[in-house]
């Protein structure tokens, strides 16, 4: 029994990564500041939501968070705050615009020249005529030569 309260607690960590005294007493506040927290990474923690982080780092953000929404921002207003303080890293989802658009397009274009020299290659190998493993007559002559010495 004990096993399954200890499992049970650690499957809820998580849920206790908000402190009873982050949540706002506004509940549609409270909605939007989890949802923009949900998008936004825990700079210690690398591919957790600063919702779901218990790290110093991802309660000061999820405050800030709320400080802005309390302070009147719109949800966009709250993501460019943020996102000019930290860096555009901090966004679990970074945009599709500007220099992170060549990392967006590099994968594929580089899966693109890499079937092309492939298919390049395929091409000119098939187009050679198949090397002739016949012997000359003078070459047989001459192996018959060493085969009897």
């Amino acid at each position: 029994m004990r096993r399954i309260v200890l499992i049970l607690c650690l499957l809820a960590a998580p849920v206790w990564a908000v402190q009873p005294d982050e949540i706002l007493d506004d509940p549609v506040l409270e909605d939007r500041a989890r949802e923009l927290s949900k998008g936004l990474r825990c700079l210690v923690c690398r591919n957790e939501n600063i919702d779901e982080s218990n790290a110093e780092l991802a309660r000061d953000l999820r405050l800030l968070v709320r400080e802005r929404l309390v302070a009147g921002d719109s949800d966009a207003a709250v993501i460019d705050f943020v996102v000019d303080r930290y860096g555009e890293y901090v966004l679990l989802k970074p945009t599709a615009t500007g220099s992170n658009l060549l990392l967006w397009v590099a994968g594929p274009a580089m899966l693109v020249v890499a079937l092309g020299i492939g298919g390049l290659y395929l091409r000119r190998r098939s187009g050679s005529p198949a090397p002739d493993d016949r012997l000359s007559a003078e070459e047989e002559a001459r192996l018959k030569r060493i085969l009897e010495e």
